[in-house]
């Protein structure tokens, strides 16, 4: 269970992709460069760090086991030549330093080679120590961490476009830090009631603004997304943008309100549109335009009949998230019996895919995977009553400049990549 992936990111050049899991590790891929002897190797991610980020903690006063499952991931623009990310669990956040030594001292003069300290007396001369080459290492060390903010669980963190501060939010507040001060934050939104009883929406993702690292989103469980401005106010719970979409009367029921609560919050890379995931659909919204989105997507339409079992199991709970890709002209969702959605922005066309052990032999091509919805079944198509529902597509990354993208397929991780010819 504790391999059990639960966060997929890539960094800023595409070059390494973490991944974080169940068991609080942190697993760092790092893509091969291309060589003579080898030249179809490009694209293939390898391990290059693992380390243990979070161990489960217990809050004595609350009585309560803190988990170290790692929620989110988020790395910094690299500024030299160590790699610096923040990872969160549900309470604390740290900021991990990734580097690389390959050359150690040798030749000290109080101790010998194999570390065991020398005579005094047998001490005649003055060395100077030397670097010599070694196997590299790659050590990851945690620079800062940044705890007691949050008495609520941590669903999102988003490093500002300032490099120099960040959000992270929970179920009712969102807090702004300085990377560099660790004993204090600002909390910028708290949307708590005096009296919880009159509890009716949960913050559920939180991202700050590519380009304008005054303004940030955030989305809740009531199907809105409110967008603020940090030059108005200290504390911005009052949005500057409220963004949600009219409710259509003929298709409520039940579930409306579970199925219209957002999972996942993405802005473009480009700032001027934000994608929103929620049960059933993605939803791309125009920043400029908010009372209804510029585009939706249907990812599983076929499982609005199953809504009754999908709640009775639990899965109509699932946080999906989505991504875009490096241009903004595609963006990827994932769904179950481990299918992931794409869906192109420009030819409004959409394609299923399956990321499982059986049909991805390295370099071989995935075939589009069709669900029959009713009727007559095709012979390649899947029947809605044969999907997989313990198979979810929850976390995926987009590279950020090429068609390479990552999928996490419960405790498998996944790489795609366009062809090569």
């Amino acid at each position: 269970i504790s391999d059990i992936i639960s966060t997929v990111e890539f960094n800023y050049s595409g070059d390494l992709l973490a991944t974080g899991d169940k068991g609080g590790r942190v697993v760092i891929f790092q893509r091969e460069q291309e060589s003579k002897n080898r030249p179809l190797s490009r694209g293939e991610y390898n391990v290059y760090s693992t380390f243990q980020s979070h161990e489960p903690e217990f809050d004595y006063l609350k009585s309560l086991e803190i988990e170290e499952k790692i929620n989110k991931i988020r790395w910094l623009p690299q500024q030299n030549a160590a790699h610096f990310l923040l990872s969160t669990n549900d309470k604390t956040i740290k900021l991990w330093k990734i580097s690389e030594r390959d050359k150690r001292a040798e030749g000290y003069n109080l101790k010998d080679e194999d570390g065991r300290l020398r005579d005094p007396f047998r001490i005649t001369s003055l060395r100077v120590p030397v670097l010599m080459p070694m196997d590299l290492m790659v050590e990851a060390s945690p620079r800062r961490i940044f705890a007691n903010a949050h008495t609520y669980h941590i669903n999102s963190i988003s490093v500002n476009s300032d490099h120099e501060t960040y959000l992270s939010a929970d179920d009712l507040r969102i807090n702004l830090w300085h990377l560099e001060i660790t004993d204090r934050s600002f909390n910028i939104v708290d949307i708590k009631p005096a009296n919880m009883e009159e509890l009716t929406e949960v913050i559920t993702a939180a991202e700050c603004h590519p380009h304008q690292c005054n303004v940030f989103v955030y989305s809740s469980s009531k199907g809105t997304i409110r967008l603020c401005d940090m030059r108005a106010a200290a504390l911005c719970d009052r949005h500057s943008k409220f963004f949600e979409e009219p409710e259509d009367p003929s298709s409520r029921s039940f579930f409306s309100e579970i199925i219209s609560s957002i999972s996942d919050v993405k802005f473009s890379h480009s700032g001027r549109y934000m994608m929103t995931r929620d049960y059933l659909s993605v939803k791309v919204w125009d920043l400029n335009m908010e009372n209804r989105p510029v585009e939706t997507y249907q990812v599983h339409e076929y499982l609005r009949s199953k809504l009754c079992s999908l709640y009775e199991n639990d899965c109509i709970f699932d946080k999906f998230e989505c991504c875009w890709n490096g241009s903004d002209s595609a963006i990827m969702t994932g769904s179950y019996n481990n299918f992931f959605r794409m869906f192109d922005r420009n030819t409004r066309r959409d394609i299923t895919l399956e990321a499982s052990r059986e049909n991805s032999k390295p370099r071989a091509i995935l075939k589009p995977r069709k669900v029959c919805t009713g009727g007559k079944r095709k012979k390649d198509e899947i029947s809605v009553d044969s999907l997989d529902f313990n198979k979810k597509i929850l976390h995926t990354a987009w590279h950020p400049k090429e068609n390479v993208i990552a999928v996490a397929a419960t405790n498998n991780l996944y790489i795609f990549q366009d062809k090569i010819n």
